[in-house]
């Protein structure tokens, strides 16, 4: 409880009809010092706590480029931001419950993707840290008010529903970003063996390097 306002996270499922891929909180939020609130601007950072769970030999290996070699994970493995959230909550008195968009990407730059899509299975440790305005009305008119600084929720996700997620938008694929110089050059590469897909292109590099897949 922190200065009259209290959040906790109840549930996070898989948006499937978002235009983008999306996961969805629902979020309790309760007041309690009876003001009624006309409307709260909320804003919220979602964070990753990597260190709060253990890790198979495989998922190890996936998170070397992140985090180094398992023995340096001490310093390493700390907190960080996956993303910035905002939304608008209807007047209350008391407790309300809102939705909260996550919107989420399969971009593999994006640190956050690179360490979801690592995990096999289990539980990602979740960490939301709520700030906003809040708008409240009593006898005397209106009133702004902030949300207090140390108002926060604690969520363990499911690695499941963030692969269920990921799987209704990119079914059996996944998603590189390249420099625009080397699209080109993959073209061309793709053009000049009459490849039909992106697929047999890099299977044809792969193969070439000594490295074919099935």
């Amino acid at each position: 409880m922190s200065g009259g306002y209290d959040f906790s996270v109840l549930d996070v499922t898989a948006e499937p009809w978002a235009v983008a891929p999306q996961l969805t909180a629902r979020l309790r939020i309760a007041q309690t010092t009876g003001e009624r609130v006309h409307a709260l601007a909320l804003h919220c950072q979602v964070r990753i706590e990597p260190h709060l769970r253990t890790y198979t030999s495989d998922e190890e290996d996936g998170l070397l480029g992140l985090f180094g070699e398992r023995a340096r994970w001490g310093q390493t493995l700390r907190p960080f931001v996956w993303m910035q959230c905002d939304t608008t909550v209807q007047g209350f008195t008391g407790q309300t419950e809102t939705d909260l968009a996550l919107p989420c990407t399969y971009d593999l730059e994006v640190i956050g993707t690179r360490y979801l899509h690592s995990l096999e299975a289990g539980e990602v440790p979740l960490s939301l840290l709520f700030s906003g305005t809040v708008f409240l009305r009593g006898g005397s008119g209106f009133e702004v008010t902030r949300v207090p600084w140390d108002c926060e929720a604690r969520y363990r996700l499911p690695v499941a529903v963030w692969r269920q997620m990921i799987e209704s938008y990119f079914p059996g694929t996944g998603w590189l970003r390249l420099e625009s110089g080397l699209i080109e050059e993959l073209a061309r590469f793709r053009s000049a063996r009459g490849l039909t897909s992106w697929d047999e292109t890099v299977r044809a590099l792969l193969a070439a390097s000594g490295r074919a897949t099935s």
